[in-house]
């Protein structure tokens, strides 16, 4: 099928079948895959959320047929439809995150592979291979992975994994916007659009905002911190809430 083309592998090395959508070599149809995936590496807010799904080979297919894809390509309700179908379709699957303190101690790649080892660690089945999304392996991982640039793009494991993290993280994100409205959080999801960037020149930091993200906006970040509306302001019973709702 034609939309199988967008996710062959162009790999020759014997490892990888470059016919086959996610190039992982096995003569075994039931053999799972790992793909995972992070969402919000570049926010200004909130937390780095990865996602991690476990799949067979001969399910491949299926999930291609769903029309998954890169969920940047999707639209916000196309997501919302494939998250409960993605669940039912595959073996396993988990959703983690790095909180605002581990990104400032680690920094933003650490944090993000952080997140992404917390999944994989957390599937309910150990995957026989797994796809990382981007160029960095994960530290310390006791099983096999490969990192592929752009593999939400050309792998269906990895961009399954990406639907669920950005479902979870934008549902999140929702959760908590109406307690910040300057900033049009609903809208932006933390990133740095222009208005969420005057919003923070104009009212400074909340408890959510990352520090060490929002310095080349305004001067002395860290000395400018809006105090907590509310004791959740943390966001940690937002997201047992979305933890709960989405499970």
């Amino acid at each position: 099928m034609d939309s199988m083309v967008q996710f062959q592998l162009p790999f020759s090395d014997s490892q990888f079948y470059p016919t086959h959508p996610d190039g992982f070599l096995s003569d075994n149809p039931d053999a799972l895959i790992a793909g995972v995936d992070e969402v919000g590496r570049g926010s200004l807010f909130g937390p780095v959320v990865a996602a991690a799904i476990a799949v067979p080979l001969s399910s491949l297919s299926e999930l291609i047929a769903l029309g998954v894809k890169d969920s940047k390509q999707l639209s916000f309700a196309k997501r919302q439809t494939l998250f409960p179908l993605i669940k039912n379709q595959v073996v396993a699957w988990h959703i983690s995150y790095a909180t605002i303190a581990e990104i400032e101690a680690l920094n933003i790649r650490q944090a993000s592979l952080l997140a992404m080892k917390r999944c994989l660690q957390k599937l309910s089945i150990s995957p026989q291979h797994c796809l990382i999304d981007g160029r960095d392996r994960i530290p310390d991982l006791d099983l096999p992975q490969t990192a592929l640039i752009r593999g939400d793009q050309i792998s269906p494991a990895i961009a399954a994994a990406s639907i669920l993290a950005k479902v979870w993280r934008d549902e999140l994100i929702l959760r908590i916007a109406p307690r910040y409205p300057e900033y049009d959080l609903a809208r932006n999801k933390g990133y740095g659009t222009q208005k969420h960037r005057t919003a923070l020149q104009k009212y400074g930091l909340t408890p959510l905002h990352r520090p060490s993200f929002c310095r080349k906006i305004m001067l002395n970040a860290d000395s400018f911190i809006k105090p907590p509306k509310s004791p959740n302001s943390g966001g940690l019973d937002d997201i047992k809430i979305v933890k709960n709702r989405l499970s």
